[in-house]
């Protein structure tokens, strides 16, 4: 970040703080020092009952941004679940897109005074800033009120949750108390048939299937990474040469002994670099694989024209591939391979992808929101049995997929539908990837798994079987290493700033390296630049916000 753009920043937060002091009406009008506490008068005449908010008693509108240069939320009402959902209750919301940049987008509605009542995203420095300047709702209250988050969470993960002044401000999404996940590797079974089944366990196996995919398969893409300008597929190939490799590629750092140490440094990444550059030179991987979108990445899944498909979620793409290539030829489609390693290291620990405790990202309620709790009664709604159910399998029904509940209140009665016809069930979770803001995980694993257990394997849900056969087993757990990144307006925040451009260079410039010298050159360049940064001062940050995780974790 240069100068200019810093004290902009500094001169935007305190613009911000100062109106947040004084009080300003969502329309941004002053207030009287009398009225300035006072919340906008609701008449909530029948909306409650034993002092909760019942959804489905008033028009409900919701505006929703998603804090992503990537995401786009679908058209709430145009799918199955959703529109039940907008019928059911009367819900009624309203999407707010980044147009592609999301932290500009975001300063943009700060700076005007026009936040949406919800923000989704990371657990990053922009969602601190935001709660820092108090532009959050603390949860505190309504957690105790309302059912499920406390129920399915736990105490554990609330604690996790809690921020420095003591108060919980993030609702969370994917939380668990297992292994989840769906990163690694997936195959096409009719060109890894047609090649006569080869090894695919060592990184040394999968250059020589690629080099194979190449010679007899020219309009196919050895191997897809998906959007490799966010790591994917090329960090699944770092995982692949080191035990209990736990994804630092998001620190820059990796753990030596009790200290987090510079990732450009590890001999593991720079194996792992070096290996990626070569693929690329040898054209085993899409020349655009930097820049392309996931609608290209899907269309390529869904033509057979990707050999081995790695992604921190191929999981999407591949069920919607698998479907398609499946409806033309049963024996075809795709299916997930146990990761691939370096020979000598021990399978086990391998690990393309981790989970933890608080899962993926949160969903924020704004101070700008007319009723907080009636949003924050929905969102408890849907990370619930009835709201998961919903939206895992669509609306219930005896013409759906499942029907009411069995006597524990919980378990979904699956309908005769779900072992025979899935076709719009896979249409449904295509969707519901992207419209599941504070996913159950627990609830939805144990649940789909224990029915699918009763299925014949034919008739089971495609990313079901997978994720019990391959990826919940190779996901690593890497709760120690939540909430470790500084605050953005930390000394150390700032130097994580100036870490990030260099290592999205050093990536960028590494992904393309030309000889293997070359690469390692890149490596070393990049170290020196983050040292210069401050890169000792933010390792010894991260190190004790590690350290503090796992005192919390081990009850110290």
């Amino acid at each position: 970040m240069n100068k200019k753009r810093e004290m902009f920043m500094r001169l935007l937060l305190t613009a911000l703080a100062l109106g947040l002091m004084w009080g300003c009406s969502n329309s941004g009008t002053k207030v009287n020092e009398s009225e300035k506490n006072e919340p906008a008068p609701i008449d909530d005449s029948g909306l409650y009952e034993n002092g909760l908010y019942i959804l489905g008693k008033e028009r409900l509108d919701i505006t929703f941004y998603g804090h992503y240069s990537y995401y786009s939320m679908p058209v709430w009402g145009a799918d199955p679940a959703s529109r039940w959902i907008r019928d059911q209750f009367n819900i009624h919301i309203t999407p707010i897109s980044s147009d592609g940049k999301a932290r500009y987008k975001l300063q943009k509605m700060i700076a005007g005074n026009n936040l949406p009542d919800i923000v989704w995203g990371d657990r990053d420095y922009d969602l601190e800033q935001m709660r820092e300047a108090g532009m959050l709702v603390p949860l505190d209250e309504y957690i105790e009120k309302y059912p499920n988050l406390k129920q399915w969470a736990g105490e554990k993960v609330l604690e996790l949750l809690r921020s420095p002044d003591g108060k919980i401000y993030y609702f969370p999404n994917y939380y668990t108390s297992q292994p989840y996940g769906n990163a690694g590797y997936v195959i096409n079974k009719k060109i890894y048939r047609e090649l006569g089944f080869p090894p695919l366990d060592t990184t040394e196996d999968l250059y020589q299937y690629l080099l194979m995919v190449k010679e007899h398969y020219p309009n196919v893409i050895p191997f897809e990474t998906g959007q490799t300008m966010e790591g994917h597929g090329i960090d699944q190939l770092f995982s692949a040469f080191k035990e209990n490799n736990l994804g630092f590629t998001r620190l820059y750092a990796v753990t030596e002994g009790d200290r987090m140490t510079s990732i450009y440094k590890d001999p593991a990444f720079r194996e792992s670099a070096v290996y990626v550059a070569k693929l690329m030179r040898e054209g085993l991987i899409a020349g655009d694989a930097m820049t392309q979108t996931e609608d290209q990445v899907t269309e390529k899944l869904v033509q057979g024209r990707a050999a081995v498909y790695a992604s921190a979620n191929p999981m999407i793409n591949g069920m919607v591939g698998d479907a398609a290539l499946r409806k033309i030829n049963p024996d075809d489609g795709y299916m997930f391979i146990e990761p691939i390693y370096k020979q000598g290291l021990d399978r086990s620990k391998i690990y393309p992808g981790t989970y933890n405790l608080l899962g993926w990202n949160v969903a924020t309620i704004t101070t700008s929101a007319r009723n907080p709790e009636a949003i924050f009664a929905m969102l408890d709604w849907m990370t619930g049995p009835e709201g998961s159910a919903v939206q895992m399998w669509g609306p219930p029904g005896p013409e759906g997929y499942w029907n009411g509940f069995r006597e524990d209140g919980i378990t979904p009665n699956f309908t005769a539908r779900y072992g025979t016809d899935q076709k719009e069930l896979a249409e449904i979770q295509a969707i519901s990837g992207d419209m599941i803001w504070v996913g159950n995980t627990v609830y939805l694993d144990k649940t789909k798994s224990e029915y699918e257990q009763t299925l014949p394997e034919e008739q089971r849900n495609w990313s079901s079987y997978w994720q019990q056969n391959i990826t919940w087993k190779s996901q690593g757990d890497a709760t120690e290493f939540i909430n470790v990144q500084p605050p953005p307006n930390s000394e150390e925040g700032k130097v994580m700033n100036k870490l990030k451009e260099i290592w999205l260079d050093a990536r960028r410039d590494a992904f393309f390296g030309k000889t293997d010298e070359e690469v390692l050159s890149i490596l070393d360049d990049a170290h020196r630049a983050s040292v210069e940064a401050g890169f000792d001062q933010y390792l010894s940050y991260i190190t004790k916000r590690w350290q503090d995780n796992l005192k919390v974790l081990n009850n110290e």
